[in-house]
């Protein structure tokens, strides 16, 4: 494996893990629309969905594996959530699926070099 695309295969579901994460996280601003008695409240159950693929992203640090399976499972499972929109599968499950995808192959290269 070249280095290059062992650098992109390493690298590459850690970064792009922690940007889904910011990217949940911005709909944590929604929460922002009730009043200011609920905004604070609000904000931190919007931020949760972020909080846990971030805690996803670090276990799959070390553990590539256990990351490929975080995100392969919260892939599986927003998709289970929201059936009968296919836009916001795409949009959440698509990206979860990319990173578990680039996990699992981060794994089997680190299997394969002892």
């Amino acid at each position: 494996m070249s280095a290059l695309i062992r650098t992109m295969v390493t690298w590459g579901p850690r970064v792009l893990g922690l940007a889904v994460a910011a990217f949940l996280g911005l709909f944590a601003l929604d929460a922002f629309d009730a009043g200011p008695a609920a905004a604070a409240s609000n904000f931190g159950v919007h931020l949760l969905p972020a909080l846990v693929v971030t805690l996803i992203a670090a276990a799959g640090w070390k553990h590539p594996l256990l990351g490929a399976i975080g995100f392969g499972l919260l892939a599986v499972g927003y998709a289970m959530a929201v059936p009968h929109r296919l836009d916001w599968i795409l949009v959440i499950s698509g990206p979860l699926a990319l990173v578990a995808v680039l996990f699992a192959l981060d794994a089997l290269s680190r299997r394969r070099l002892g």
